[in-house]
């Protein structure tokens, strides 16, 4: 498109990130992509920006700024009635000054251009861009209007005027009042580029980092059908993919993580004779079913992130996460970028420093009344205020909890004095969402019947600090909050380590001063992602509940083979894990169920003997090959194939449990081989669980087989001392401290140390006693590993006793 010496008219090839006084940052934005990165293959629609020049001359030739003073002179902005008033009149003022005709021309001209260039039937997209917007301390989103898919001149020119008027929604008026900008120094652009038409396909949001935590390694990509509005509002649940960078970059193409979101309802264009028009219309039920793009489209999406997250970043000299829409075109099949923004909220958090919030209560006392989507990982108590219309809002009390069905720009105006939002619909990328981050308040999105559950003048607690499910609980819970600056904490040369198995969890708990995972339990991933026994996936026909059978048919719909849903989902929750703490050594424990909670997953009754004491019976390395479970321990193994093959996550480390004697552990590996896990390979380590005495009365021998050896400090107690650890009759006798305990760990560090092999312990001890840490340390063990909840008081013990062994910590 050649470029144009027109004065209020500027094409997006001659704009750059540097011309936000100029266009705005939307359109300065999509400039600078169209003209740096288009070429690199990234889709950008083309269209062109009528500068801000242009809104100042409308309001200078009708002398519209003496009024505009005046109708927000003495404005108070908590006066919900006044602002919406004000604001209404303010709109007119601009709405109603004439386009002179010069400008007219200009934009005209550029519109007959563009559809030289797309074809007569264009559609445009016409876009507000505030010449103060996507600023580091200020991401302006959502303040103003955008209108869809125009066609023809009169209504292009009228959506120009609503354009500049949006600058004065109440939204935006308060926007900029909460953020210290002068309502008369912030001027409006507005953006014309060729419709995308998501309304026949899908469109969403990604960033470039993990939204929640901060975690930089990660894109997330959230979609749904229609147009993306329904995902910026958070009126519908999407769709939510994740894709690790690191191995990404160098050519490992996977999906890390998804998440299949409700998608009830689709936007779309209402009629073909107002197509500015739009409403939403119910997705049929299998579309909900599906995701809606396919793996090549998100890791396609994935690749344009991380471009325009290295080109700006380049630009501005230092890391910057972006935050991006998308839409697929459903006539062309085609992905657009339509804007790109930088982050200002989660790339803003200091990651050195830990707020951990923790309820007093035993929350299990207290009746959970609505739970959803865990935004802002903080503890909030109010009362209830259930709004359900916009005309309510001016009930809204500062420090209660907003309940609504969903928020939109438009609700701003309370937000900021709310203790906490809790939302029926909405994903982590909604409205509400994103304005509590950036407000610091708990949300609870996606909650499905909030509204109906929690009543006006309820006490609640909203709890976002028990992973990535948020609670909302009845009553006001006492909670602690605890602040640690981590960049100062010294660092003991043992290394420290954490038990993990919630993939929720794992982006959080990766960000603490650790060594990796010492101990990644696979059983919680099987009974809370997968829920169903793997044989029953293998062998259907022997499931011979009807009901059953359904159930599970609903879980693997979707996938070529019941067993490929086994398989995806443990990679899925494993390769989290082992993501979020890369390139950190993640140990990860291959099954241990007992026959009893095996029997308690869906199927599992059916493919379980009936055992008096199941925690010394069927379990662990005793499984793998034996006929009843072998074909379930290979689809372990694809699994964890899968992690380290196609994932490319290498720091994950595999580990046998409850492996009795020698000749079980050779039948193990053999068979890890046969199923592609030949340890060697690829850097592949294979560790075993040292909590067997036979363990270590042959630890020689188990030492030729494995490369290190981690102390189930739990079932190594029950054994030494034959106390079943499950029975509250013998609770008294359950001490790991005891002396013969306490020499076993020694024979098994030293026999390790002997052997040249790895030791660490993974079990409850050093995170219930601190002078297990201690006698640890004084036997020279490698790794320790705690709950962690327990890793920062362990990590100042185990500092300490370096100190008085003479082994200097270091700083971190």
């Amino acid at each position: 498109m050649a470029q144009t010496q027109a004065r209020y008219v500027r094409w997006f090839s001659e704009l750059g990130i540097e011309d936000v006084p100029l266009v705005g940052g939307k359109n300065a934005s999509l400039g600078e992509m169209y003209r740096e990165l288009a070429p690199q293959g990234i889709n950008v629609p083309n269209g062109f920006a009528i500068t801000a020049d242009a809104y100042r001359d409308v309001l200078d030739g009708v002398g519209a700024w003496d009024a505009l003073h005046a109708v927000l002179a003495g404005l108070d902005p908590n006066d919900v009635d006044d602002l919406a008033h004000r604001a209404q009149r303010a709109r007119n003022i601009v709405a109603s000054a004439p386009l002179p005709p010069g400008m007219t021309r200009e934009i005209l001209e550029a519109y007959q251009a563009l559809k030289g260039e797309y074809g007569e039937r264009l559609a445009v997209a016409v876009r507000s861009s505030a010449t103060a917007e996507d600023l580091p301390n200020a991401s302006f989103a959502g303040q103003h209007e955008t209108f869809l898919n125009i066609e023809g001149e009169a209504r292009l020119l009228d959506a120009v005027r609503h354009c500049f008027a949006s600058l004065f929604k109440d939204r935006a008026i308060r926007y900029r009042i909460d953020n210290g900008f002068d309502h008369f120094k912030v001027f409006l652009s507005v953006g014309v580029m060729k419709m995308v038409r998501s309304d026949l396909a899908a469109s969403g949001v990604m960033f470039t980092l993990d939204t929640e935590t901060g975690f930089r390694d990660a894109v997330l990509i959230t979609g749904a059908y229609g147009l993306g509005e329904n995902v910026v509002q958070g009126t519908v649940d999407p769709d939510e993919f994740y894709v690790f960078k690191p191995t990404f970059i160098e050519g490992f193409r996977s999906v890390l993580r998804r998440t299949l979101g409700a998608k009830k309802i689709r936007m779309v264009f209402a009629s073909a004779a107002g197509r500015d028009t739009v409403r939403n219309v119910a997705t049929p039920k299998e579309e909900q079913r599906r995701f809606c793009i396919s793996d090549e489209e998100v890791l396609r999406l994935a690749q344009e992130a991380i471009a325009i997250e290295c080109h700006y970043s380049a630009k501005a000299g230092k890391p910057v996460p972006m935050d991006i829409e998308w839409a697929k075109d459903g006539v062309d099949g085609k992905l657009y970028v339509v804007q790109a923004r930088p982050e200002t909220v989660a790339s803003r958090r200091r990651t050195s420093l830990l707020d951990e919030y923790v309820l007093d209560a035993n929350v299990q006392a207290h009746s959970i009344l609505a739970q959803g989507r865990a935004v802002g990982g903080k503890v909030a108590s109010g009362k209830a205020r259930v709004i359900t219309d916009v005309s309510q809002l001016n009930q809204f009390q500062a420090g209660e909890v907003l309940v609504a069905d969903t928020t939109t720009p438009d609700w701003g105006t309370v937000m900021k004095t709310a203790a906490a939002v809790v939302t029926n619909r909405g994903g982590r990328t909604c409205h509400a969402a994103i304005v509590a981050r950036e407000i610091g308040i708990p949300a609870v999105v996606g909650c499905d019947a909030a509204t109906e559950t929690i009543r006006t003048g309820d006490d609640v607690t909203v709890c976002c600090a028990e992973g990535e499910t948020g609670h909302v609980y009845a009553g006001k819970l006492a909670y602690q909050v605890y602040h640690t600056d981590l960049s100062s904490l010294p660092r003991p040369q043992t290394s420290l380590m954490v038990n993990l198995g919630n993939p929720d969890l794992a982006f959080k708990t990766g960000l603490l001063p650790c060594d990796g995972v010492g101990l990644a339990r696979m059983e919680f991933i099987v009974a809370e992602h997968i829920k169903v026994h793997p044989m029953a996936l293998l062998h259907p026909e022997r499931v011979t509940d009807a009901a059953t059978r359904e159930e599970i048919a609903a879980l693997v719909r979707g996938h070529g083979r019941p067993a490929d849903y086994f398989v995806q989902r443990l990679a899925e929750g494993v390769g989290t894990l082992a993501a979020a703490f890369y390139p950190r050594p993640v140990i990860v424990r291959m099954s241990d169920f007992k026959t009893n909670e095996y029997a308690s997953l869906l199927g599992g009754q059916w493919f379980e003997p009936k055992e008096a004491n199941p925690m010394i019976g069927f379990r662990g390395a005793s499984r793998y090959a034996h006929p009843a479970y072998a074909e379930g321990f290979a689809l372990e193994c694809a699994a964890m194939k899968f992690v380290r093959e196609r994932m490319g996550l290498v720091n994950v480390k595999l580990m046998i449990p409850f492996c009795r004697r020698v000749q079980e552990a050779e039948e193990v590996l053999q068979a890890m081989s046969r199923h592609g896990l030949q340890r060697g390979d690829n850097g592949l380590e294979i560790y075993v669980m040292c909590e067997i005495p036979n363990n270590v009365l042959q630890i020689d021998a188990f030492a030729r087989l494995f490369d290190g050896f981690s102390i189930g400090s739990n079932d190594l107690t029950q054994l030494v001392l034959g106390v079943d650890r499950d029975s509250d009759l013998l609770a008294f006798d359950f001490d790991e401290r005891d002396p013969g305990v306490k020499e076993m760990i020694r024979l098994t560090v030293e026999g390790a140390r002997r052997n040249g092999r790895h030791s660490g312990i993974c079990g409850q001890a050093p995170s219930d006693y601190p002078e297990m840490a201690e006698y640890l340390v004084e036997l020279g063990i490698d790794s320790i590993s705690l709950n962690p909840d327990s890793l920062l008081r362990t990590m100042r013990l185990v500092v300490e006793a370096e100190r008085r062994s003479g082994s200097a910590p270091h700083v971190a």
